[in-house]
């Protein structure tokens, strides 16, 4: 229980927080971006099967792929592309925690 607890708070509750402390003038917008980050998820669709609740899901789909977080790295270097960089990165970092917590 406190698995899932953790990983949606990193999916929903962190993002909100980091856009009211580092955006507080347009914190909505932001953390909607942040939300919409949410939809690399659809790679899971791919997968077989769809969901696997004891799947790491890291380096399995292709948008979770070391590939894809090296990018998402790469998004925080510039300023237009950082919010969604910092969304998608704290998206693998939630998925890593995950990860880690199943193999406890």
């Amino acid at each position: 229980m406190w698995q899932h607890i953790l990983h949606y708070s990193f999916h929903f509750l962190l993002p909100g927080l980091i856009a009211f402390v580092f955006y507080r003038n347009s914190w909505k917008k932001v953390w909607l971006i942040f939300l919409a980050t949410m939809l690399i998820d659809l790679d899971h669709l791919v997968a077989t099967p769809i969901f696997d609740p004891n799947r790491c899901s890291i380096d399995v789909h292709l948008l979770h792929s070391y590939l894809a977080f090296g990018i998402y790295l790469f998004l925080l270097l510039f300023k237009k592309s950082r919010i969604v960089g910092v969304a998608l990165v704290l998206h693998i970092i939630a998925d890593l925690i995950d990860c880690y917590m199943q193999n406890i």
